[in-house]
């Protein structure tokens, strides 16, 4: 039992939200402004950001589990050959959001079977594909923290940490959103109200940019 002059701390409470690594590859780049419009406008949020050009050892660590592979070589040589942006994107179940969002591997397949995937739309061939992402939570924990080492990525959050989290943090803002709903009375409420919370979202990420060699 705590006496009555005891404290009881607790950790800050995190909610957890998924994270996907994105790379827009060399062959796209200069199509990156119009890429990271669509990625925005598919409900993820960008939140962190770094144009890179790899050297070959560097891609061909971050490709290791490709080793050995017929197309090795070739694609070390690809990844390597220009500056690329890789990006940490979040949102719930970013990993197969953003694989179903790209498409297949082979560009020349998804115009045929996906026609209306980045892939399709941007990429050339099988390696010349645009875009990358991760495939499982364990590769893009990996893959993140090859390009952000700071990157901390976080367990789920359960409990009373997420009713915590919750009650302190998402309820009070939730309330405004829906005082100010009652308020303007907008002809699609549901709309208005997702609006109004990206607006006013205390915990909005900010891209960090940089523009380096890695």
């Amino acid at each position: 039992m705590t006496g009555e002059n005891e404290t009881v701390t607790m950790d800050p409470p995190h909610v957890y939200v998924e994270r996907t690594l994105a790379i827009i590859k060399p062959d796209a780049v200069h199509k990156a402004e119009e890429i990271e419009d669509i990625i925005l406008r598919s409900g993820f949020s960008i939140l962190q950001k770094r144009r890179v050009h790899l050297t070959p050892e560097q891609a061909s660590d971050f490709y290791a589990e490709h080793f050995g592979k017929f197309a090795f070589t070739s694609l070390v040589a690809y990844m390597s050959s220009g500056p690329m942006i890789a990006l940490v994107l979040a949102r719930d179940q970013a990993i197969s959001y953003w694989k179903e969002l790209i498409g297949p591997t082979n560009s020349v397949k998804a115009k045929q079977t996906h026609p209306d995937c980045l892939r399709a739309i941007y990429g050339a061939d099988d390696q010349k594909n645009a875009l990358h992402g991760s495939d499982t939570f364990s590769a893009a924990e990996r893959e993140i923290r090859f390009f952000f080492a700071d990157s901390i990525i976080e367990p789920v959050q359960t409990g009373q940490a997420a009713k915590d989290y919750l009650s302190k943090s998402v309820n009070p803002t939730l309330l405004k959103g829906l005082t100010e709903l009652c308020k303007q009375k907008p002809i699609d409420p549901v709309i208005w109200l997702a609006d109004w919370l990206l607006e006013n979202n205390p915990n909005k990420p900010k891209v960090r940019q940089q523009v380096e060699e890695l």
